[in-house]
């Protein structure tokens, strides 16, 4: 027995180690660890007072993170990644929400003790993420743009060696619809119709269309950006500057728009719109003239491709009036406005063809 500690002493197991343990009347309770280590003092005390040892709670930090989990993935692809810091400002932005919402989400739903902050990437396989895109079936451009999260995570873990193979390997999710949509000419005469020249929608009407930008750029775009007969601005999201005419059509808004600053487009209250807030209102404003759902500002970005394609636009004309970093994306514009012509100029030839044989049989 110990003077420090009465009814406790030491003993040597069956591997010859020595351990302590507490014996009172007829009772034998083991004790963890060596006198001085917090688990041995709270045991030997509860030992004494003959109750259950008391466990010391546990705090995470919210900041924590396991070692080779997805979270740790997601910091390193933040702090170490060359490709991430190349990114624009509202990509970073938009990416990093969509990777928080996904690691702050349930495993398993109904288990919170299991998020997929703390799973190591190890376990990550291929048949969780194809789950985790067939849930989002409804949501396709979600689901596409959770899949590019999650590779960034996987290719940091391929260069740190914490996993050997890609789950996400030639994994594709094609999304069921195409995107914003160009308006019709017959949705473009009704929306102005219903809202003249002089009025706010039709100003950010005339904005996102003869200027072909995205919705960002349309609500930031400053008075002081209106140089001559040019416009003369910086893209949000690619922080390229372009130079762009002003089209009568514009001008004509222009001119019967209040310019006293700081943004061309403002709310009533005089206070530039916030990206999200315009799309909320063009929303509105298309309801109102009586579109259906999908005419959207970006759609209006996707009318100026279009025209720009069917009046003959080269690809690169295309390409440096969008704004496109990536010709691929103004290629689509011209190979859509070529298939339309060829098409119908294929057709002409059938039906040229079907009337001379119908003419020499008559």
């Amino acid at each position: 027995m110990s003077e420090d500690y009465p009814n406790a002493g030491t003993y040597k197991d069956r591997h010859g180690r020595e351990r302590w343990r507490f014996r009172r009347a007829g009772k034998t309770i083991s004790l963890p660890h060596q006198p001085g280590h917090p688990e041995f003092e709270e045991a030997y005390q509860a030992a004494v007072e003959g109750r259950a040892p008391r466990k010391a709670e546990v705090i995470r930090h919210p900041d924590a993170t396991i070692p080779e989990s997805l979270k740790a993935a997601w910091r390193k692809v933040v702090s170490d990644s060359l490709e991430w810091q190349q990114l624009d400002a509202v990509t970073r932005q938009k990416q990093t929400a969509i990777a928080e919402a996904f690691l702050s989400s349930e495993v398993i739903p109904g288990e919170a003790d299991l998020l997929w902050a703390d799973t190591p990437i190890a376990d990550l396989k291929r048949r969780h993420v194809k789950k985790l895109l067939a849930d989002r079936s409804d949501t396709p451009h979600a689901a596409r743009h959770l899949l590019v999260v999650i590779r960034k995570m996987v290719l940091v873990a391929l260069d740190e060696d914490w996993i050997e193979a890609d789950p996400t390997y030639r994994l594709k999710y094609r999304p069921k619809l195409k995107g914003w949509r160009a308006w019709t000419e017959d949705e473009r005469e009704k929306f102005e119709k219903r809202w003249p020249i002089g009025t706010t929608p039709r100003l950010a009407y005339v904005l996102a269309l003869w200027l072909g930008n995205r919705r960002s750029d349309v609500a930031a775009l400053e008075v002081s950006t209106i140089q001559g007969n040019a416009i003369v601005m910086r893209q949000v999201k690619t922080d390229r500057e372009l130079r762009l005419a002003i089209t009568p059509m514009l001008r004509e808004a222009l001119d019967a728009a209040d310019l006293s600053g700081p943004t061309i487009l403002k709310t009533m209250y005089g206070e530039p719109f916030s990206p999200k807030s315009l799309t909320g209102r063009m929303a509105d404003w298309t309801k109102s003239a009586g579109l259906p759902p999908g005419c959207t500002l970006h759609g209006l970005r996707k009318s100026l491709g279009k025209m720009l394609a069917e009046s003959g636009a080269t690809t690169r004309q295309i390409m440096d009036t969008l704004g496109h970093t990536d010709i691929k994306h103004a290629e689509l514009y011209s190979k859509e406005a070529e298939q339309e012509q060829l098409a119908k100029a294929g057709m002409n030839k059938v039906v040229k063809f079907h009337r001379g044989r119908q003419k020499a049989r008559g």
